[in-house]
C-alpha cells in the first residue's frame, strides 16, 4: 500500500486524463541477447551491470535513497525455477509448460488473500491449472524510506499449460485473456509486473544499483537467460510507483511520446469496431480497454504492441503500424513497402 509519498494510481479511473500534458520523462534503457539463444548466467549480470551506469539516465528523491524506478526482463529459467518452486512446495512440468507471474500485492494480509483467490477462480475458470505460489525472497534493509514505505508483497503464481494448447505463443495468449480479466477485477493496489511462459521481469522503486542486491532470485548462479533487457526510470514530472518502474512486457522504450493523447484517444474510439480471429468474442471483450491509463506512455505503447501480437499481428509488423519510417515522401523506400505503410496508416496512427 502506498502512502502519501508515492502516487495512488486509482486517481487514475479510466474515465480520467490518464496523462497530465505537462509530464514528460526521460529514461534509460540498454539490452543484452545471445543471438545464438544460449542461456547463461553472464548475459544476467552483464544486463544488470548496464543498468547499473545509467545513474545519469535515473531519478532520484531528494535524499538519494530512493530511485523513480529500475528493472529486467529476462527469460524464464527453467534451471532456476524448477529448484526454486520446489523449494516452495511446487513441482513444476517440463520448461515451456508452466508460466510464471509476478505480482506486487498490497501488504494488507486481508486484501491480498482476497486478491490471490480472485485469480485463483479466474484461473479455474479459464482451464488454466493452478500449481501454487511462491513469495520472493527479498532483502528490503537497503530500500530508502519513500520505497519501503509503499513496497507491495511480493509473489510469483505458477500455472500449468492448459491441455490441447500449444507452447508459447498460444499459451501466453491465454495468460494475457486471463491478466487482463484479472487487472479489471481488482483495483490498483495489486499490479501484474508480467504473465508469460517465455519471459519475467523484476522491478521496483530502486536505485541503479539495487536492483540486483533487493532481488535475491538474481544473484543465483542459476538464473541463466539468452536476454537481458533493463530500464531505469527517469520521472521529469511523473510521479514515481513501483508499478511504473520498468514499464514494458514486450519491448524496450524510453518515453517521450509526443502524440500519446492523441493515439489513446484513437484507440478508444476504434476498440467498437475492433474483432479478432485469435480472440474470441468473449475473450476480446476481457482484454478491452487496450490501453491502461494508469501507466506511462512507454506502457501504453507496450500495452498496444501486446494486443497487436496477441491478435494475430506479427510482432514485427505491429512495430512497424506503431512506429512507422517516414515513408510518404521517400522516393528511396520500395514502392511495395511505401504501399504498406498507406494502407495502413488508414487504420493505425503513428
Amino acid at each position: 500500500m502506498c502512502n502519501n509519498e508515492c502516487v495512488n494510481l486509482s486517481k487514475y479511473s479510466s474515465g480520467s486524463d490518464p496523462i497530465n500534458q505537462i509530464m514528460h520523462d526521460s529514461c534509460g534503457i540498454g539490452s543484452v541477447v545471445d543471438i545464438k539463444g544460449r542461456k547463461t548466467h553472464s548475459t544476467v549480470d552483464d544486463a544488470l551491470k548496464i543498468v547499473e551506469k545509467l545513474e545519469h539516465r535515473a531519478g532520484k528523491d531528494a535524499s538519494g535513497k530512493t530511485g523513480d524506478g529500475v528493472g529486467i526482463l529476462l527469460q524464464i529459467s527453467h534451471n532456476f525455477f524448477s529448484k526454486a518452486a520446489k523449494e516452495a512446495g511446487i513441482e513444476l512440468p517440463p520448461e515451456r509448460e508452466y508460466a510464471v507471474a509476478m505480482i506486487f500485492f498490497p501488504q494488507d494480509k486481508v486484501k491480498r488473500a482476497r486478491h490471490k483467490k480472485l485469480l485463483e477462480i479466474l484461473l479455474e475458470k479459464e482451464g488454466i491449472p493452478f500449481l501454487g505460489w511462491r513469495k520472493v525472497p527479498i532483502n528490503s534493509e537497503i530500500l530508502g524510506e519513500k520505497a519501503l514505505g509503499c513496497m507491495p508483497s511480493i509473489w510469483q503464481c505458477f500455472v500449468k499449460i492448459p491441455m490441447n494448447t500449444k507452447t508459447g505463443i498460444d499459451f501466453d495468449r491465454k495468460l494475457y485473456v486471463l491478466r487482463r480479466e484479472f487487472e479489471q477485477s481488482i483495483n490498483s493496489e495489486t499490479y501484474v509486473c508480467s504473465f508469460s511462459s517465455r519471459t519475467i521481469v523484476y522491478k521496483g522503486m530502486f536505485l541503479v544499483g539495487q536492483l540486483r542486491r533487493f532481488y535475491l532470485d538474481l544473484e543465483d548462479k542459476d538464473y541463466e537467460s539468452a536476454i537481458g533487457m533493463v530500464h531505469s526510470r527517469f520521472s521529469t514530472n511523473t510521479d514515481p510507483s513501483w508499478q511504473r518502474a520498468h514499464p514494458n512486457r514486450i519491448i524496450l522504450h524510453n518515453g517521450e511520446i509526443n502524440t500519446i493523447r492523441g493515439n489513446i484517444d484513437r484507440m478508444l474510439a476504434r476498440e467498437e469496431t475492433m474483432s479478432s480471429e485469435l480472440l474470441s468474442g468473449t475473450d476480446f471483450e476481457k482484454v478491452l480497454p487496450v490501453v491502461d491509463n494508469t501507466g506511462s506512455d512507454s506502457a501504453m505503447l507496450d500495452n498496444t504492441l501486446e494486443f497487436l501480437m496477441f491478435s494475430g499481428c506479427p510482432l514485427p509488423k505491429a512495430l512497424m503500424l506503431t512506429i512507422p519510417e517516414p515513408w510518404n515522401k521517400n522516393e528511396d523506400m520500395p514502392r511495395l513497402k511505401r504501399d504498406m505503410y498507406h494502407y495502413y496508416a488508414t487504420m493505425m496512427e503513428p
